[in-house]
């Protein structure tokens, strides 16, 4: 079974005002009032984007790769509230939203689930979130990790594939800015959200998911924890990530909030994908963290076994320019390389250019 992951697509702001629908761009931020700014920041940097931008324009060169390796499910974290209306939580510095009708941003790369459980899905309060469960619905689109009540947050995604079910259970952290105020309850939606990061934590959400997972399924736990910028995995992460694959609870650790990509580990024959970074922004023009080079990304291929064990991990390095994502030329591949190469070797993982795409190498 092989999977297409990313980390974060954020489609909201600057992006949103470039699709064909677009939602009021006032903004209730200190420095910026106007999403149109991102946009213009993005023209200043990289030249005019042509407008409006079609939905699968912004793929761009991933289409390709994902025709060539035609992968049995496709997972994203969508990281904005999808509506058009609601009130701006109070108390957050940023706000993200596009318009309902923007969702074919996703059906145009065939997504099949799209994580919720992350700090910006309610940004637009509960009535925004459940526009965003309403605007999902129809397209074939699974969200996972937020929903109407807790119940609902918490259940898996369940994809049916030729080679078997894939679960993906997702849940959001503290450190990650999910605001304890949207952990759900019996008749409150909002997103499934961890509070307990220790052993017994860990072995809660084990027990979560081994209630659902039946024999032949491969399961990823899709978690959205840690700060946007840094390098550095914090001890009790891969514990956690550890205690997850020890219980038999997660063939895939689909971690994610980071801007850019974190190190990756293989633990016991399963991926540990601490940081996935950033697929799809609005960041363009935007100064101030060039050394983690934002701009760059990856499209990860793993390769499951039936038993779930990971048989190969393909990275396909990307590069986004005027909102649309094209292949890295080969000096940022490298760079792309060297960096993942660099920070993966504390966890005993290698990344290796394998053609024009990566490939990571393990013991």
């Amino acid at each position: 079974m092989t999977l297409f992951l990313a980390g974060d697509v954020m489609p909201g702001r600057g992006l949103d005002q470039a699709l064909p629908q677009s939602v009021d761009p006032c903004l209730f931020e200190s420095h910026v009032r106007d999403a149109r700014v991102y946009l213009r920041l993005a023209e200043r940097a990289n030249g005019p984007i042509d407008l409006p931008l079609e939905p699968a324009a912004v793929w761009g060169e991933a289409l390709t790769e994902l025709e060539r390796v035609r992968p049995a499910a496709r997972l994203i974290n969508l990281e904005t509230a999808v509506t058009d209306a609601g009130r701006p939580w109070p108390g957050k510095g940023i706000h993200y939203r596009m318009h309902p009708a923007n969702v074919r941003l996703l059906t145009a790369a065939a997504i099949d689930v799209a994580v919720l459980a992350n700090n910006h899905v309610l940004d637009w309060g509960r009535e925004g979130l459940a526009d965003t469960l309403r605007a999902l619905a129809p397209t074939g689109v699974q969200g996972a990790g937020a929903g109407e009540d807790a119940e609902q947050a918490w259940a898996p995604a369940v994809v049916p594939t030729p080679a078997g079910r894939l679960l993906v259970v997702a849940a959001g952290f503290l450190d990650a800015g999910v605001p304890p105020d949207w952990r759900p309850g019996p008749d409150r939606s909002g997103v499934a959200l961890v509070t307990d990061t220790s052993n017994p934590g860990a072995d809660a959400l084990a027990r979560h998911v081994l209630a659902r997972r039946r024999p032949g399924d491969r399961v990823v736990l899709s978690l959205h924890w840690g700060p946007n910028w840094g390098y550095a995995v914090e001890p009790w992460k891969r514990a956690f990530a550890h205690r997850l694959i020890d219980a038999g609870a997660a063939d895939l650790v689909h971690g994610h909030s980071s801007h850019h990509p974190l190190g990756i580990e293989v633990h016991r024959e399963r991926a540990i994908l601490y940081g996935c970074g950033d697929l799809i922004n609005d960041y363009e023009g935007i100064g101030g963290r060039e050394a983690y080079r934002g701009e760059l990304s990856l499209l990860y291929l793993p390769t499951l076994a039936p038993d779930g064990a990971l048989m190969a991990l393909e990275l396909v390095p990307m590069r986004l320019r005027r909102f649309r994502l094209e292949r890295a030329p080969c000096q940022d591949a490298s760079w792309l390389r060297r960096t993942l190469d660099r920070e993966s070797r504390a966890f005993g993982t290698r990344v290796e250019a394998a053609g024009d795409r990566l490939a990571v190498r393990w013991a």
